[in-house]
Parts: C-alpha cells; sequence; structure tokens
C-alpha cells in the first residue's frame, strides 16, 4: 500500500514559503533578551547566574540560564519595551502564526505541558460540547483522565489490535459512522492517528463522517508530528478536515522534550471552537510558561520546513534498517502486518517495527540488551517486536544498530511469549463515579472480580488496559504484571510498581 503523500503547501514550497520559515521570531526574541546585561531582580531565582544553582548550570549551561525568561518578561515588545503593547503582533503570536502555516491550520497554540496537557485541553473542550463523545478505546491514559476529570461519558470504539505484535492500531469511518447512529447525544469524536506503531487511519474519511454528524473531530497526533511537512510523509490530521489536533511536537520533530502544540482545523466547525480553546489553553497552561521549551517550538518547526534534505536522510536511514532486515534471517520487517490492519491507509516511515518471532529472543530481552550492552536505546518492545522510532531530521547509524543487533544472542530454543494484549474489562461504574469513590488496596490474588479505581496502562505505549469502573479479570492482572516485571516496561497509575497489589473500589460494609 502506497504512503499518502502532502497535497498541500510541502509539496510544491516556494521561495518565499521558505524565506518566511527560516523566521524564528519568539526564539530570537529570547536570544536578543539574552544577550542584554541584565542586573535581575526577579525570577527565576537563579537570576541567570551559575554562581547561584551551579547544579541546574551544569544540568543545562549558562547560556540556557540567560535564557530562562518568565513569561511576562519574555512577551516584552523590544521595540517599545512595554509589558504589553495592544494591537501589536508579539514574537510568541507571530511564531504561532508561522506553525499553523507550516501545519495548515487556522490556529496554533504552544504547549508546553506536553501532549498530555493538550488532550486535558482537548478533553475539556468536548466536555463543553457535550456530556457523551466517541472515543477510541486504545487512547493515551491522558484521554481517560480528562474524560474522568470533566465526568464525560465516552463511548468507546474498540480499534484493530495485533495480538501477535501486541500492538494497537486505530479505528475505521465506518466504525465511528455506527457509533455515532448508535449514540445520537454524542456531541464529538476523538481519535488517535497514526498509532504507536506507525499505522495511519483515514482521518479524512473520518472527519467526513464526523462532519455528517454535525459533531468535531479531535486527533490525537501525538505520534504524527512530522506529518504534512515533507511530500514523502503522510498528509496531517489539520489538512485533511480535523478540527482540533494535538501534536506531540518533541517526539519527531525535535523540540524539548515536553513541548506540544494544539491545531485548529479549517470550516465551520474548528472555527466555532476557536474561542472555547483559546480560554481553556489559558486555563491549562502555567502562568510560568519555560521561554526554552516555547523557543525550542518556533527552531523546530524552522529546521525541519527550511531543511527537507534533513527529512530525506532520515527516511533513507530508516529504509536502509528495513531493507537490511528484510533480507535477514532472523528477524523480519513488520510493516507489512501493520498495513494490514484494518484501519491502515498507510504507515509513518519513521517507525521500524522489527518483529522478534523466531529470532530466538523476544523483543524484551532485544530491548534490554540493546540498552544494556550496547547503549542503544529502542523506542519500545512487546514480547513479540522491537519499535524504533527514527527523528524526522535526525538519520540513524545503521552499521551500529545493525551490527548491535546481529550480536544478540539466538536461543536453541524458541522462547515463550506468554503475554498478549489483554481484551477490554467489563464496564461495571462509570470512570468520574469509581475514580471518586471510596477506595481500599487488595493484594492482586484478591483482584479479580473487583472494580479498578485507577487507569492502569502498560508503558511503553501508554494505552489504558483497565480503566476505572471497569472489573479487573485474570487476564489483564497476568498482563499488567508481566508488563511491570519486565525491563523495559512499568504500569501508570499504579500505586505498586510491581502490581502486587491493586486499588479497588470498595465494597459497602455490611452490617
Amino acid at each position: 500500500m502506497a504512503t499518502v503523500l502532502s497535497a498541500d503547501p510541502v509539496t510544491s514550497i516556494d521561495a518565499a514559503f521558505i524565506e518566511r520559515h527560516r523566521e524564528t521570531p519568539y526564539s530570537t526574541a529570547i536570544r536578543t533578551l539574552a544577550g542584554e546585561d541584565w542586573q535581575r531582580i526577579m525570577v527565576p531565582g537563579h537570576q541567570a547566574n551559575a554562581a547561584n544553582s551551579s547544579g541546574v548550570a551544569q544540568l543545562v549551561g549558562e547560556q540556557a540560564l540567560a535564557m530562562d525568561f518568565p513569561m511576562l518578561f519574555s512577551g516584552i515588545d523590544q521595540s517599545t519595551w512595554k509589558l504589553t503593547t495592544p494591537g501589536r503582533v508579539t514574537p510568541i503570536m507571530r511564531a504561532q502564526d508561522l506553525a499553523a502555516e507550516a501545519w495548515g491550520a487556522s490556529r496554533t497554540w504552544f504547549i508546553t505541558t506536553g501532549a498530555s496537557g493538550g488532550n486535558h485541553i482537548a478533553t475539556a473542550v468536548a466536555r463543553a460540547l457535550g456530556n457523551e463523545s466517541i472515543v477510541q478505546r486504545s487512547v493515551h491514559s491522558s484521554v481517560i483522565d480528562g474524560f474522568t476529570h470533566a465526568n464525560l461519558t465516552p463511548h468507546f470504539v474498540h480499534g484493530a489490535v495485533d495480538t501477535g505484535l501486541g500492538s494497537n492500531h486505530g479505528v475505521t469511518a465506518a466504525q465511528v459512522d455506527q457509533m455515532l447512529v448508535q449514540h445520537p447525544e454524542s456531541a464529538s469524536v476523538y481519535i488517535v492517528s497514526p498509532s504507536y506503531f506507525g499505522a495511519v487511519a483515514d482521518v479524512e474519511a473520518i472527519a467526513q463522517v464526523a462532519h455528517r454528524h454535525g459533531v468535531p473531530l479531535i486527533v490525537d497526533e501525538a505520534w504524527g508530528s512530522h506529518f504534512g511537512l515533507h511530500p514523502k510523509l503522510p498528509v496531517n490530521a489539520a489538512r485533511l478536515g480535523a478540527d482540533l489536533v494535538i501534536s506531540s511536537t518533541h517526539k519527531a520533530v525535535g523540540s524539548l522534550t515536553q513541548s506540544a502544540m494544539l491545531q485548529l482545523g479549517n470550516g465551520p466547525l474548528a472555527q466555532g471552537l476557536a474561542t472555547l480553546v483559546d480560554r481553556l489553553v489559558r486555563s491549562y497552561q502555567s502562568t510560568s510558561t519555560s521561554a526554552l521549551l516555547l523557543a525550542s517550538l518556533d527552531e523546530a518547526r524552522s529546521n525541519i520546513v527550511t531543511h527537507p534534505e534533513y527529512v530525506e536522510r532520515a527516511l533513507e536511514s530508516a529504509e536502509e534498517i528495513r531493507r537490511r532486515v528484510r533480507a535477514d534471517r532472523r528477524f523480519r520487517d513488520a510493516t507489512p502486518d501493520i498495513l494490514a490492519s484494518p484501519d491502515a491507509i498507510a504507515n509513518d516511515p519513521f517507525k521500524i517495527a522489527i518483529d522478534t518471532r523466531g529470532a530466538g529472543i523476544t523483543g524484551d530481552e532485544a530491548h534490554y540488551r540493546l540498552l544494556r550492552d550496547h547503549r542503544i536505546y529502542c523506542e519500545l518492545s512487546t514480547s513479540s517486536a522491537l519499535l524504533l522510532l527514527v527523528g524526522a531530521t535526525s538519520p540513524v547509524d545503521v552499521d551500529r544498530f545493525w551490527d548491535s543487533l546481529q550480536a544478540l544472542p539466538e536461543a536453541a530454543i524458541e522462547p515463550e511469549r506468554p503475554f498478549t494484549l489483554p481484551a477490554s474489562c467489563e464496564r461495571s461504574m462509570g470512570l468520574n463515579e469509581a475514580f471518586f469513590a471510596d477506595i481500599e488496596t487488595v493484594p492482586y490474588t484478591e483482584a479479580m472480580g473487583r472494580v479498578s479505581a485507577d487507569s492502569l496502562a502498560a508503558y511503553p505505549p501508554g494505552v489504558p488496559n483497565v480503566l476505572p469502573g471497569e472489573v479487573l479479570n485474570d487476564e489483564v492482572i497476568a498482563f499488567l504484571r508481566g508488563t511491570a516485571a519486565a525491563p523495559s516496561g512499568y504500569v501508570r497509575g499504579s500505586s505498586d510498581p510491581a502490581l502486587d497489589t491493586f486499588r479497588v473500589v470498595a465494597e459497602p460494609r455490611r452490617g
């Protein structure tokens, strides 16, 4: 199946477009401020002097300290030196406008609480639209947290699952249409594309279905922040009709960790959300926003747009790994498995899934040994696969990775791969009701049949395996405990790292 290519600005970039995107208005403003000879008698407390906080200076460097301005100060219009200049376009406004143009959005907000923070904002948007929403079951745990805290009722649409590789993928337009017919009170649709393993859903068709039912489409595009920025990459969700998009810019585009963007789509439903999203961003965003994180978003956008050759080199290195895997005796390229998923119309070329079944080593063991023995840090493993993430502007040293992969031991007897993704648990209570109920902690041997008070998500990839209000069963308990015991995994949401105990809704007292 061919990759869906970008249809808009990046296939026919003109010189003026490139020249505009060489500009980094916010980053440049921060650098200019840092170049002044300041006497700082304000926050942050290190006041840009390494002697005041030597440990922090050793972590980030003196230059970073000098650029660590508080939000109000970094917003100063350096033409007037006034804290506020109504009617003038500030550097951060200009930077966000450039980002909107790059991704084909009508408006973009920079977020410094990661895509998780973006999901919290987006779930609040969904709650403002109505009490119910159609939501992909394999969303990130932050979406479930947002639904829980907003007391929003989800109607789950169950996406494709590859139990062999141990991966969740996406949903189809037909599934979304069916759910909207069954739940006509739903006021929004919330999906994930691409999946962690790189399966790209038909966002355009899903957007058309949602709009036909009169509701906006929200897309968690955390793993596709690079989409739409090069002609050999899939089209991004904002250009395909999504109304609100969460983009984890640091994941592939290369901004600093915890920096992200919210992108508003085009069309009447998206425009109707603009004021609400803006108010919610202000509510959720820190009033001490990191200038360094904001500036990194500005720089990362400029870098990927103005250097398509970086993307070309990264793509070639990813494809070279795939070529070697396809020709190898032990390992197998799992891209065909991903494209065979019923939801997938394309795949992310920067996600490389290597099937370890038949290789005499599990994916988890390969992950662990590459980390321990070769200092190679891969993105993810399951018992059956090793997943690599190539940065969109960051070519891989293919020879180093390949030599290390080939050096992995091969067992004479194929190892057992006992853990596959468990099926969803049966629901007993609402998310909000269970999360805020009285709870008790019980041993795992007594947890079966009890109602979970927590959202428990095996990391990576962070998709909740059990939700508040769902009934714990033996399969999910074993899977979560197995994940916790693996050298490359842990379970988010658990009060006990080993999962020897579970928090459950307290049973009514007798008597």
